[in-house]
């Protein structure tokens, strides 16, 4: 994966004050998170959707 400085990571942070302003930015993170969230809990239902099956196979 690619490394990034300190720079980068404000120059990211700097366009994306431009593009969306401060009054967005909360909304954005709060929108990403929660999808993050969904996202997680979906996948560990289909894990322990698989893990069920498994003990049916071995009884």
């Amino acid at each position: 994966m690619m490394n990034l400085g300190m720079g980068s990571l404000l120059l990211i942070v700097f366009v994306a004050l431009l593009i969306f302003g401060p009054k967005k930015l909360p909304e954005l993170g709060k929108a990403a998170g929660n999808t993050l969230r969904e996202f997680k809990n979906a996948t560990k239902g289909l894990a322990d959707d698989d893990e069920d099956d498994e003990k049916k196979k071995v009884k």
